[in-house]
């Protein structure tokens, strides 16, 4: 395997085709990624899943995607052949999505679900696909995982739809995982023991991971670096430690705009937005400092 970064981006740009002509999404997104832990914040409509699908190239016909460089190790995803990509995603890329109900399918259990996403990527048996998908639903802490081998998606609660989840994602062993908005579907107690899970089965594994969260208290908690994404730009770079210390405005606008449990508020403030962010002004005076 190719030293260097696992993941890199360099100036990703995605347009989707719209009735007055193209409608731009990302707009020249560039970052790399190790084998650590990368938050991507911004509010609705910033681009944040858009990354996730134009990585693994399932965004629809209508967009258009251009790059100077969209890279997994020394593989070019973007002039990547559909069948090339079919291997990737899965085996060297999976992509956990938010909420469990809209990814499983309703008519198979869930085990199945699991050993057959385990054999598509390898020549197992059903035999060793069964052993290997009751490993892997141990791993991920599901109790008795030979009878919730056998349930219907309709018959788990959201935390273990969300361990089902992860468990299909996690059983090809990928060298990158992409979380979007894992846990916005749960509450705070099962949230906390999620992601304890995930980082435990990313730092054992050696996978790098791309977290996809609205919550900056969330990311600045458990990623190690974080980008910060308005309108489809990136604002700034920084490490996960050092967001409540931001130094752009959007980013500390946001972070501004948190309800604080010891300071009650009598209203929320509101995000002002620059054009001039748009143009990258900004942040170009902020990267010469």
């Amino acid at each position: 395997m190719s030293q260097g970064p696992l993941l890199s981006v360099e100036d990703l740009k995605v347009a989707y085709q719209g009735r007055t002509g193209q409608v731009p999404a990302l707009r020249g997104v560039s970052f790399a990624l190790g084998r650590e832990r990368l938050g991507i914040v911004g509010e609705s409509g910033a681009g944040k899943s858009t990354i996730g699908r134009a990585i693994l190239g399932l965004l629809p016909r209508t967009a258009t995607i251009s790059a100077r460089q969209l890279r997994l190790h020394d593989t070019d995803l973007l002039d990547a052949s559909e069948r090339t990509l079919r291997a990737i995603r899965g085996r060297r890329i999976a992509m956990v999505l938010q909420d469990p109900k809209y990814s499983l399918n309703p008519v198979m259990t869930v085990g199945r679900q699991i050993a057959e996403s385990y054999r598509v990527h390898s020549r197992a048996s059903a035999r060793e696909a069964k052993c290997k998908t009751l490993e892997m639903l141990e791993a991920v802490r599901i109790e008795d995982p030979e009878r919730v081998y056998h349930l219907y998606p309709h018959e788990v609660s959201g935390g273990m739809g969300q361990r089902v989840m992860i468990a299909m994602m996690l059983i090809p062993e990928p060298e990158l995982l992409i979380a979007d908005e894992p846990t916005s579907a749960l509450d705070v107690t099962v949230q906390a023991q999620l992601l304890a899970l995930i980082d435990e089965l990313v730092r054992r594994r050696g996978m790098g991971l791309i977290l996809i969260s609205h919550n900056l208290n969330l990311v600045a908690s458990f990623c190690d670096r974080v980008v910060v994404l308005y309108a489809g730009l990136v604002m700034e770079t920084l490490k996960a430690s050092e967001l409540g210390v931001a130094r752009h405005p959007y980013t500390q606008g946001l972070l501004a705009c948190r309800p604080l449990i010891d300071r009650p508020q009598p209203e929320l403030p509101q995000l002002t937005r620059d054009p001039g962010w748009l143009a990258g002004g900004l942040r170009d005076q902020l990267s010469s400092r």
